[in-house]
């Protein structure tokens, strides 16, 4: 059960890395290079566009999607790896009441530095480097 929960978190964290990286995909892609991208027939070129021209509704649901995505990791984290790891520290002799709060913090610290990395920095430099493509 704890690789479903570990699964359940990276999952999640990957999903928030997608939306990121679409996020400023689109913000970043010049149309000019989608037309051109189009006039070669590269597949969702035209969709890129389509979004490159109106974002607006567009990076509202991927803004909402992301604030979704990290609420559903920390909370799930939380309550699933964190109260794993508190039940490990109160066998070790931690008190539960210091145990609990602190298997919590450890995970959702944990998480919160994984959904940085994974889920908005390394995202955010991919879509950098080519945003029409990643578009």
């Amino acid at each position: 059960m704890l690789y479903v929960e570990i699964a359940t978190v990276v999952v999640l964290i990957c999903v928030n890395g997608l939306l990121s990286m679409s996020e400023l995909a689109i913000v970043s892609s010049r149309p000019a290079r989608l037309k051109a991208m189009i006039d070669r027939n590269v597949k969702g070129a035209g969709r890129a566009l389509a979004l490159v021209s109106n974002p607006a509704k567009f990076l509202s649901s991927v803004q909402i999607g992301i604030t979704l995505v990290g609420v559903l990791s920390g909370a799930f984290s939380g309550a699933t790896l964190g109260q794993r790891l508190a039940q490990y520290l109160a066998s070790t002799g931690i008190r539960e009441t210091i145990a609990d709060p602190l298997g919590v913090g450890i995970v959702v610290a944990i998480i919160t530095y994984a959904s940085l990395i994974i889920g908005e920095l390394v995202p955010k430099q991919i879509a950098l480097r080519d945003p029409e493509r990643v578009a």
